[in-house]
């Protein structure tokens, strides 16, 4: 493996380090997000976004902080995080769903580097399939948190809507994520080499999720216009 690029992935893991405490710092010291899953979604963000993640945090995160949205409530105003054009909606759409999966990956992947699943014989399969099962639990949750308060239902009925509004989009995303990994190891690297204790791995999986965000775009644009996501 070529040093320039373990050194190119060391140089963007602290990158993405410095963009995630930047926004966890801003949000948890002076500007909570009205909702607060999204004070969880944004810093998680950075993880694999970087430096577009923390632009995209100043320009349309802080449009949902909670003195915002309150200030417009006191005015009778429709808030601000509302205002914004429906293709920004669909990227903090797609985002809140993919910071599920980065969440769910990041554990997964390092459970099977100690603890190895494997499935008809491949290693690669065991460590996709819990991938998607760990992704697609805090997926759900995350989705509940932000359906349940929004529209003011039950507990059943927050879980059956947080598995219709998250279900393609996590889908999408794991299958954009998967096919830059199928990519990664075993044409560019191979599974031998590209481990989670390389650096070079977490950088792929960068990569991975922004591949994992375009593929999930479409989709959760069909699902907001639906009105089966709701507008965060």
């Amino acid at each position: 493996m070529p040093q320039w690029l373990y050194n190119l992935a060391i140089i963007s893991l602290i990158t993405a380090g410095i963009c995630f405490l930047i926004i966890a710092l801003d949000i948890f010291t002076k500007n909570p997000q009205n909702m607060w899953i999204m004070q969880i979604v944004w810093p998680v963000t950075a993880l694999w976004s970087g430096p577009l993640g923390l632009y995209a945090y100043y320009k349309v995160g802080r449009l949902s902080t909670k003195q915002r949205v309150q200030r417009a409530k006191e005015r009778d105003e429709k808030p601000p995080n509302k205002k914004k054009p429906f293709w920004q909606s669909v990227a903090v759409g797609a985002s809140h769903c993919g910071s599920g999966c980065t969440l769910g990956d990041i554990v997964a992947e390092w459970f099977v580097f100690f603890v190895p699943i494997v499935i008809f014989g491949s290693h690669i399969l065991g460590t996709w399939v819990l991938d998607y099962i760990v992704a697609f639990i805090l997926g759900i949750a995350f989705q509940y948190f932000t359906i349940k308060p929004m529209r003011g239902v039950s507990m059943s009925e927050g879980l059956k809507a947080a598995v219709k509004a998250d279900t393609l989009s996590l889908t999408a995303w794991q299958v954009g994520m998967y096919g830059w990994m199928a990519i990664a190891l075993f044409i560019l690297f191979s599974p031998e080499t590209l481990r989670p204790n390389n650096p070079v791995f977490w950088l792929m999986m960068q990569i991975g999720m922004v591949c994992g965000f375009l593929t999930s775009y479409p989709v959760n644009w069909w699902l907001l216009s639906k009105e089966i996501k709701e507008v965060m």
